[in-house]
């Protein structure tokens, strides 16, 4: 017998990882303050071995337009640096012997704009996964109409998918917009 409760289940973590994706990704967006997030997808050379950042030196935010990278162990500034001035993050950092610091420098008016629509096409990217995790949920329902699943439930099913549906999308509408504000805010 189908069980509709999980097809919804499976369907609806389908859709909360793609909403999770997205803030993951919008997290490593700089915007224009410091954010030890763009920071994530760093790895460096320790000892043979590529590892995060945040494994080989603590990160902080001493203010608004610095992050303060401080290695545990004094033989990694070198690969610290170099890792960092090798990524996409586009900043230089600077080394003063104790911690390496990375100054944010403010953003123009059309560089918000670049990350503003960079976010929108993240977010539409997590809509589509969202819609795909809802049709794939339908399909599944239809399937199991034609193994004996009554139309009642399979359409009482798919009224409780486009409310789950409904309320992802709008998860991920209201996190594009904090990240947009969060962008746009001189």
């Amino acid at each position: 017998m189908f069980d509709v409760k999980q097809c919804l289940a499976e369907c609806e973590e389908r859709m909360d990882m793609s909403v999770l994706h997205l803030e993951e990704k919008l997290a490593t967006i700089r915007a224009g303050k410091a954010n030890v997030h763009i920071l994530d997808a760093i790895r460096v050379n320790s000892y043979g071995s590529m590892m995060a950042l945040n494994a080989v030196a603590s990160i902080t935010t001493p203010d608004a337009r610095t992050i303060a990278i401080k290695p545990w162990d004094k033989s990694m500034f070198r690969p610290i640096e170099k890792a960092i001035i090798d990524s996409e993050v586009g900043i230089m950092p600077e080394n003063n012997g104790e911690v390496i610091r990375l100054a944010i420098p403010p953003l123009t008016e059309e560089r918000r704009k670049l990350l503003a629509k960079q976010c929108g096409k993240e977010a539409e990217e997590a809509k589509m996964s969202v819609r795909n995790a809802r049709r794939d949920g339908i399909d599944k329902l239809k399937k199991a109409e034609k193994d004996g699943l009554s139309e009642d439930n399979r359409k009482d099913a798919e009224q409780e998918l486009q409310k789950i549906h409904d309320k992802k999308i709008k998860d991920i509408e209201r996190i594009l917009e904090e990240k947009n504000k969060e962008i746009m805010t001189v």
